[in-house]
């Protein structure tokens, strides 16, 4: 099974999109988690850093610049979606990730205070 570590970078840009009210907070995961097509198209006018941004773990002994080495993507590449870090909590939590678990969870409650969700 990988490894993750949490991915301060992405963090701080979730931090900085909830702040800024960038997000959604109803949707269908399933349906708006960006697919490997969305993925691509995102990387052809974007960093990877830029990518990386998008996803809170990091996978341990995958390159920079694959996408093997990100995981656990929180949003659609443009905004977070509540879902998305629903999904990671659950996610991270069912593989015993736990610092990525953390930070989605940490994530989760910061949104949450933001939407005025108590």
């Amino acid at each position: 099974m990988a490894t993750y570590d949490v991915n301060p970078d992405a963090v701080a840009h979730a931090r900085a999109l909830i702040d800024k009210r960038q997000y959604v907070l109803d949707s269908d995961w399933g349906t708006v988690q960006p697919a490997a097509d969305a993925q691509n198209a995102y990387l052809e006018g974007h960093s990877w850093d830029e990518y990386a941004a998008w996803h809170l773990g990091l996978t341990q002994g995958a390159r920079d610049g694959t996408k093997a080495r990100y995981a656990f993507v929180y949003g659609d590449l443009r905004r977070v979606h509540r879902t998305g870090l629903i999904a990671c909590v659950y996610r991270a939590a069912e593989w015993r990730h736990k610092a990525v678990e953390r930070a989605a969870y940490d994530l989760l409650q910061r949104l949450d205070a933001a939407a005025g969700i108590t």
